[in-house]
């Protein structure tokens, strides 16, 4: 109600003045978050790109364009540990593809059950090694899986399998495939809980459905809960493939060092990239070609995260859709 000179009655506030606080609320809510990941986020990737494109001469930085790419790729010094990184980090995803999500995946299906009795004890014993340190969790392994104080030798000859152990860190064929399971070993908590919590977001009406309709057990499973939680599927896909190319530096390095030994078979993109921007032993540092590594890196996941959103996301959307 207004009077006739159009004044608001009853501590009424004109549209325009609540939409235009509104607007600057959510500028003042959204500044620190947004300064903070410009900071430490956006403003690290822009420097790496423009070190990428320059070399050092006599001093000076000059403009390089591509060329330190075209080193990465060509020149066998380089090229050598790039391709080998690159590849063992495509291992080591398609190990956790393929054994760590099906394994959570498993152990949330089977939590998930409404009849299991202390099913909140295994959720937090399955999460709790994720909560370890990364450093804590390799000197561990490192003294379980020793061939000369580790316990590994005598729990495996106490069940008859003592001539089938072997220095698994110290070989180049199973360096890697040691690594990557102790990897798993700790991380596994994560995509059981989300496997876990898109199970419980199932309605019980569709589950009862099924069951009308003749289904039970695992085929409940199969036909019904899988297709319902493929976003989380491919959530938990890009997370894993995100994460074996960013985080698994530090597993590596505080199990075998900064030279990813044996004789470079557990090397990976972020161990290539410590030793090409801060050098290693005999190895020197170069700061335009550790960016260059660096900036090769986010395109990888750039690709991957983009072949992801564009591609399996929209056809899942329209699938659920």
């Amino acid at each position: 109600m207004k009077t006739s000179r159009g004044r608001a009655l009853d501590g009424a506030v004109p549209r325009k003045r609540i939409g235009t606080s509104r607007r600057w609320h959510i500028f003042v809510f959204l500044a620190p978050a947004t300064v903070l990941y410009t900071v430490f986020a956006i403003y690290p990737i822009v420097e790496t790109l423009r070190l990428s494109l320059l070399v050092e001469v006599d001093g000076s930085n000059v403009f390089a364009g591509l060329g330190n790419y075209a080193r990465l790729l060509t020149e066998p010094f380089w090229a050598e540990q790039f391709a080998n990184a690159f590849w063992n980090n495509c291992i080591l995803f398609l190990l956790h593809m393929l054994v760590q999500n099906p394994i959570a995946l498993m152990l949330a299906a089977i939590l998930s059950i409404p009849s299991l009795r202390g099913a909140a004890v295994y959720r937090t014993v399955f999460f709790l090694p994720t909560l370890l340190s990364v450093v804590v969790v390799g000197f561990i392994w490192q003294l379980i899986l020793s061939p000369l104080w580790g316990i590994t030798p005598d729990a495996m000859k106490a069940i008859g399998l003592g001539s089938w152990f072997r220095p698994w860190l110290g070989l180049e064929s199973s360096a890697l495939i040691t690594i990557t399971l102790i990897s798993i070993w700790q991380y596994v908590g994560i995509p059981l809980m989300l496997f876990y919590a898109a199970l419980l977001n199932i309605p019980e009406e569709t589950v009862e459905a099924a069951r009308i309709d003749g289904l039970n057990g695992f085929w409940i499973f199969w036909k019904v809960k899988l297709p319902l939680i493929l976003p989380t599927l491919g959530l938990v896909t890009i997370l894993t493939y995100i994460g074996n190319f960013t985080v698994s530096f530090d597993l590596i390095y505080s199990v075998q060092g900064g030279l990813a030994g044996p004789n470079f078979s557990t090397d990976v993109m972020g161990t290539f990239l410590f030793r090409s921007f801060f050098g290693f032993q005999s190895q020197s540092g170069d700061t335009h070609m550790g960016a260059t590594v660096a900036s090769a890196l986010f395109f990888i996941i750039l690709i991957g995260v983009g072949t992801y959103l564009f591609g399996v996301q929209r056809r899942l959307l329209r699938h659920e859709g």
